[in-house]
């Protein structure tokens, strides 16, 4: 190891790279191409996993929404097109036959998906906000942020049918003043007073929603509205180790069973997979990380062999050089070493320099995508494998120069002598 240290070692590398300097400088900068790409790429489509990862953080990765339609298909005496009606008892029956299914929770609202909203307000102050009749298994699927001193709907709420609700940042801020106290206070639903037990932060990560939102329990708005044992739909979270697109499918066929539809019927319920969606985006992600891996490799595999390349025609034109050497009494294993040495260090700094333009790259990416709609978070290649990259081409710089390397050994100083 002690030549690497050597002031004439590097001295004669610098001087046989100066001679080559453009063939030197085309060949570094396909090495640096390659890593680059792997960086670049590998960034990026990290940078969609976080943020999609981030999007969906507050809420269950393997959950789906099931909602009634209207029937395509007679059946046992229906017509086609009845229209179907979720139950609060489905809810049962799917929790007891489909033991995949870890939380479900009906759902009912008024102002979305096309219903009349209601009259809210306070004092003199009227707004129209998306109420939401839920039970407290609804935040095991889609967590919500309750701000301190408040509290989301529990379970006595719903056994008592309690007039509580949890409201929206905007809301509080449209219907309360600056000096008032929100928790505790009042708002009027339909004509019918409730008190505010909680107020959620709205969170763009937190699934589907706004921040005008309001929640009451469930068994109130039954009360409220007088929507008996309807159900406007299910939420449902899997657990995490089974296969959502079954048992999405066992829930529908389930469905289809309990209200009597056709069994090919697929218009009757309505579902979106949030799971599956979720699966289809990260294995999107990792064919990205995987392709750039595979290009990256190509790249710098290419660009590593055009480094023996140069280091041959570099022993070709200092044959004469090497012999005088040989004769000086030089063994063939310094020889062999420096040359060695020569293709380990211009693949190095080809790889430095590929990694600190990528990290620039996806530093520049990071800032052009902060303000965006679009769910895109921290662009960035984890340590190990950025290192793990560099070995790599470490060990490909000192398998492609032992080419030029026996070359340079295999020759003997009489015959190097007399080359012209």
């Amino acid at each position: 190891m002690r030549f690497i240290f050597d002031r004439n070692t590097w001295q004669e590398i610098f001087g046989s790279i100066s001679k080559n300097k453009v063939r030197t400088i085309i060949t570094v900068v396909g090495v640096l191409w390659g890593i680059f790409i792997y960086i670049a790429l590998s960034g990026a489509a990290k940078g969609m996993d976080n943020g999609f990862e981030s999007m969906f953080e507050r809420i269950a990765k393997n959950s789906m929404f099931v909602w009634a339609q209207n029937t395509s298909m007679p059946y046992e005496g229906f017509k086609t097109g009845r229209p179907m009606q979720l139950k609060i008892g489905d809810a049962s029956m799917i929790e007891n036959r489909i033991p995949e299914v870890e939380f479900i929770a009906p759902r009912n609202v008024r102002g979305f998906f096309g219903s009349t909203p209601p009259s809210i307000g306070r004092n003199n102050k009227v707004g129209s906000y998306p109420l939401f009749g839920d039970y407290p298994t609804f935040t095991k699927i889609a967590p919500k942020k309750i701000y301190d001193g408040g509290r989301f709907i529990n379970d006595e709420d719903i056994s008592q049918a309690r007039k509580v609700a949890v409201i929206g940042e905007r809301t509080e801020k449209e219907l309360f003043d600056k000096d008032e106290e929100t928790i505790g206070g009042y708002i009027k639903i339909d004509d019918v007073f409730f008190q505010v037990v909680g107020i959620h932060k709205f969170d763009q990560s937190g699934g589907f929603g706004g921040d005008g939102d309001i929640f009451i329990p469930f068994t109130t708005f039954k009360k409220l509205y007088n929507t008996g044992e309807e159900v406007g739909w299910f939420s449902i979270a899997a657990y995490d180790d089974v296969d959502v697109v079954e048992v999405e499918k066992n829930i529908i066929n389930l469905l289809k069973n309990i209200h009597q539809v056709h069994p090919d019927d697929d218009r009757a319920f309505g579902s979106f997979n949030l799971g599956e969606q979720f699966n289809k985006i990260v294995g999107f992600a990792n064919g990205i990380t995987f392709l750039s891996l595979i290009v990256g490799i190509a790249t710098i595999l290419a660009g590593v062999i055009g480094i023996g390349n140069i280091l041959l025609i570099s022993v070709k034109e200092r044959t004469k050089e090497l012999g005088v050497r040989r004769a000086l009494g030089a063994t063939p294993a310094e020889v062999r070493n420096q040359i060695i040495l020569e293709s380990v260090f211009l693949t190095v700094i080809a790889g430095v320099m590929g990694i600190i333009l990528g990290a620039l790259t996806l530093s520049m990416i990071n800032s052009f995508t902060q303000d965006i709609d679009f769910p895109y978070t921290n662009p960035t290649v984890p340590i190990p494998y950025v290192l793990g990259a560099l070995a790599i081409m470490v060990v490909l710089g000192t398998l492609i120069g032992l080419i030029p390397a026996q070359r340079a050994v295999s020759i003997k100083p009489i015959d190097a002598l007399r080359e012209e």
